[in-house]
């Protein structure tokens, strides 16, 4: 008898079993899918084009902005510019090395200072420079019918996320016979703050009247840099100008930046500029 109703149970339970199989992970799928499906959930995600938002120190950021403008030309005075080339070609398919400065063609993305607004910010940093004792003597404003604004992307090519928008502004070589004196010549400003990374002016004095240690110091605070020394035995050969003086920034690893200061006699040029 028990045999019997064992032999009965078994093509039920295969029945069954058969059932579930086909029909089962569909059933539970469906159960699964009521959890999720007219839903609004919420995720956060680091979008590529956004990648310019990676946080970095101050140090870090003067330390890439010099990196990438070792593979162009810097900003200079008259004394060397029959080498200046023109931006406006670089092809950034074709750039080669990590670090790559380039024209950004697609504009502010909004969240940077816009052509309209960078002029107004850099008179007002230029303002402040004073006031800081960084910028000496007097210094015509700065505006859009006598400089050029040039936007540029300052990119660690191997960490793409690494990056800094920077405006570049340059007295315009459209004017002929330009009156120099007192004027800002050229300027990198970054499109996020408005703080002016390098610049180059036209100004009353003499490198005698200059304190560059005190200046020096003083950039460092404006800039919010951190580690600051002085690079003892500069190569003299390394300016084309003998009134210089260069100081070092950590920044992450083992790499520094060197800035700059330093002056042009004869045309009265004074000038912060950084490197690697």
């Amino acid at each position: 008898m028990r045999k019997k109703a064992i032999n009965l149970i078994m093509p039920v339970i295969a029945v069954a079993v058969l059932l579930f199989a086909v029909w089962g992970p569909e059933k539970i799928a469906l159960y699964q899918d009521r959890g999720v499906l007219n839903q609004i959930s919420e995720k956060e995600v680091e979008e590529e084009s956004e990648g310019y938002r990676y946080s970095m120190s101050s140090n870090e950021k003067l330390y890439l902005l010099s990196k990438c403008l070792n593979n162009q030309v810097l900003p200079e005075s008259e004394l060397s510019s029959l080498t200046r080339v023109d931006k406006e070609k670089v092809d950034y398919e074709e750039l080669t090395g990590m670090y790559a400065f380039v024209i950004n063609r697609q504009g502010p993305s909004g969240k940077e200072l816009t052509e309209e607004e960078i002029f107004e910010v850099c008179n007002r940093e230029i303002k402040t420079l004073q006031d800081r004792g960084i910028l000496p003597g007097r210094v015509r404003e700065v505006s859009g019918s006598a400089y050029s604004a040039v936007l540029y992307s300052a990119i660690d090519v191997l960490e793409p996320r690494n990056s800094l928008a920077v405006w570049k502004i340059s007295l315009s070589t459209d004017i002929q016979n330009a009156d120099k004196a007192n004027r800002l010549i050229d300027a990198y400003i970054d499109a996020d703050t408005g703080k002016i990374y390098e610049f180059y002016v036209r100004t009353e004095g003499t490198w005698d009247e200059l304190n560059p240690d005190d200046m020096a110091r003083a950039w460092s605070e404006y800039m919010g840099l951190s580690g600051m020394e002085a690079c003892e035995a500069a190569n003299p050969l390394s300016e084309t100008t003998q009134y210089f003086e260069k100081y070092r920034f950590p920044a992450a690893g083992e790499g520094n930046t060197v800035m700059t200061l330093g002056f042009y006699e004869g045309i009265n040029e004074f000038f912060l500029k950084i490197e690697k």
